[in-house]
């Protein structure tokens, strides 16, 4: 049951992915790409902020003791919102994710395929190149 849970968490990401890329996608043409993806990290930092202050059990302090290549999330993040509110507003939102769930599916197998950034190791096999094919397909589809 726990499993499926968490599957449903990830089936909410994606669907909070969407909105946010048609909200981002609409915010940019009136206000800028750029501007856009700085105020969504504003609003995204204050509601962060609110959460970690009431739910947040962790320890902040452990940010200057952990390898220096872990805190490029946030650079990562912004690199991703910018050029997803930029895409949105020049080829739509559907186009847009499919393209983002491509290359996060193909970097994940990279990632996982060689045990990068701490990751357990997992091997490519046919079904993995089959989703990928059939993947690039569907991009071609949603066109």
């Amino acid at each position: 049951m726990k499993k499926v849970l968490v599957y449903l968490a990830a089936f909410a990401a994606g669907i909070s992915l969407s909105i946010e890329a048609a909200i981002g996608g609409a915010l940019g043409e009136k206000i800028g790409e750029l501007e856009s993806t700085y105020y969504i990290f504003i609003i995204g930092t204050m509601a962060t902020f609110l959460l970690t202050l009431f739910f947040g059990k962790g320890d902040l302090t452990q940010t200057f003791k952990v390898p220096k290549w872990n805190l490029l999330g946030g650079a990562l993040g912004v690199v991703y919102l910018a050029l997803l509110v930029i895409s949105v507003t020049l080829i739509g939102v559907g186009v847009s994710v499919t393209a983002v769930i491509i290359g996060q599916i193909i970097m994940s197998i990279i990632i996982e395929h060689f045990g990068l950034l701490g990751t357990a190791k997992k091997k490519v096999n046919r079904n993995t190149i089959a989703a990928i094919v059939l993947l690039t397909a569907s991009l071609f589809l949603v066109v």
